[in-house]
This record gives structure tokens, sequence and C-alpha cells, in this order.
């Protein structure tokens, strides 16, 4: 499979959503699933089994051939990927102010895929708890930051690194005053039916 077709399917459902205007909770109605489900696909915090990726594209009222369009496999790439800082991909994640992903790499390894991003996180950056179905390791390359957990805040600087699960609700915090940057990896396993 393409390192990076899990992230365009997602982003794929995202793009068609806001291009008819229907809104997380209608696609979550019209799909029969949850609204944070919706989101956790768009967000690539989950990966939907294919049943609900069937119902989901579906509900947007696009034939299935139109939407893997442009999605294919390609086994004619080679064994070692080079991707320039000008090439990295920047995205939006759920209700996330003041912090700017931009996505290095994605690549699927077996039964797992690994995402690679650099989180820029502005002083005052803001964003509530949230779920990953990955394991999530950070490492400061800039900045000062702390992890909120449930049950344990950890301060972490430039140097530092941390590794968890990330169906753990957990959210960072800027806590310098200058922009914080973090390499961050997602280990996503792939799940069987």
């Amino acid at each position: 499979m393409e390192e990076d077709v899990i992230l365009k399917i997602s982003y794929r459902i995202k793009e068609i959503r806001k291009e008819r205007g229907i809104t997380i909770q209608e696609l979550a109605d019209r799909a029969g699933v949850s609204k944070g489900l919706i989101s956790q696909i768009e967000n690539n915090r989950t990966v939907p089994s294919l049943m609900v990726l069937i119902d989901i594209i579906k509900s947007l009222d696009v034939d299935l051939n139109q939407f893997f369009k442009d999605i294919s496999d390609s086994a004619n790439k080679a064994p070692v990927v080079v991707k320039r800082k000008s090439e990295y991909e920047s995205f939006e994640k759920e209700q996330a102010l003041g912090f700017l992903y931009k996505r290095i790499l994605t690549k699927s390894i077996k039964n797992a895929t690994v995402d690679i991003v650099l989180l820029e996180l502005e002083p005052n950056a803001s964003r509530p708890m949230v779920r990953t179905e990955a394991f999530e390791y950070k490492y400061i390359l800039a900045g000062n930051v702390k992890y909120h957990f449930e049950d344990q805040d950890i301060e972490l600087s430039a140097g530092d690194s941390l590794l968890f699960d990330g169906r753990l609700a957990h959210t960072p915090t800027n806590v310098g005053t200058d922009k914080a940057i973090m390499l961050i990896l997602y280990f996503f396993e792939e799940v069987k039916a």
C-alpha cells in the first residue's frame, strides 16, 4: 500500500465534506457513526474499518471509484525516500489554536503505518484533550512543553522525549515565551477485521 494512502483517504473525506457544506455531525448522522469518530478519522487519529469507510463515502454521495481515483498503490517507489523541507504538507487538526502541523513522512511498514510530523506550538496555544489510535513519540527540538494527561503533567525541554499510548487523553501546552517545536512520530497498528 502506498505510504500515505490512509492520510489521503482522511484528507479526501474532510475535503469533500467541506466542499459540500456538510457538518461533521450531519456526516456522522448520515453514516450512522458518532461525530467523534468522523473527527478522529478526518484528523488522522484513527483508521476506520472498511465497512465504516464505505458508509462514510456513500454518505458523502460520492461514487467509490471516483473517491479512490487518485488514491493508488505505487509499487514502483524507490526504497529510499527523500522529502525536502519545502515539500512538507501543512495541515490542521481539530480545535487546535496556535498549533502548526507539518507532515514530514508517512510510511506503511508491514502491519503498521508510521506518520512523522513537525509541530510548531505557539505560546498560549490551546486545544482540548485528545486520544489517538496510535503510539506517539515526541522529541522536543526547541522550547519548553508541558504534556497534560488525566492523572499527571510532564514538563519537557529541548532534547527531551516522550513515548506513550495515544489512547490516553492528552494535550501539550507551550510553557515558554517562544515557539516550541516538536518532532512527532505516530505508530498506527493495522487493525484486522
